[in-house]
């Protein structure tokens, strides 16, 4: 599944709370894995800060590290909304979903069921569940690979 480094992008905005709790439990459950790197890509600089608080490798904000950090990624880890435009009170723009959903890693997408984008048969579980259970998935896939 991966050649030489992985490479985790995790992508948020507003305040940064998704994107760093995700950082953060990922660096808990991947410690014995410097194979990995996450990079914490905001659509604001506030979301960006946060990520690098958090304990991202590397951090950069806005549509242009988006696209570009999608390109090679393994896996793109966010809200739902990530790949809707106008998505997180706009914040998202139309060529950033484009590049989103055009990335050909993993995709691992919280259904945060705000901004009109609700995904139906899925429990309203609290922030803090619906990030273990993205970290759980992710961190799975990568200590079962070959």
């Amino acid at each position: 599944m991966f050649d030489s480094v992985c490479k985790i992008v995790v992508i948020d905005g507003q305040g940064g709370r998704m994107g760093s709790l995700l950082i953060e439990r990922l660096k808990k459950s991947l410690p014995e894995a410097p194979a990995c790197e996450l990079y914490g890509i905001g659509t604001n600089s506030i979301a960006t800060a946060a990520m690098l608080k958090a304990g991202a490798d590397y951090g950069a904000t806005g549509e242009n590290p988006v696209a570009v950090n999608v390109r090679d990624a393994d896996f793109v880890i966010g809200p739902l909304g990530i790949l809707a435009a106008d998505a997180l009170l706009g914040e998202v723009t139309a060529p950033m979903a484009a590049a989103i959903g055009r990335c050909p890693g993993e995709k691992v997408l919280l259904p945060v069921n705000k901004c009109r984008n609700h995904v139906i048969g899925v429990s309203d579980l609290s922030m803090s569940a619906l990030v273990q259970e993205a970290v759980d998935y992710v961190t799975g896939l990568i200590k079962n690979r070959p």
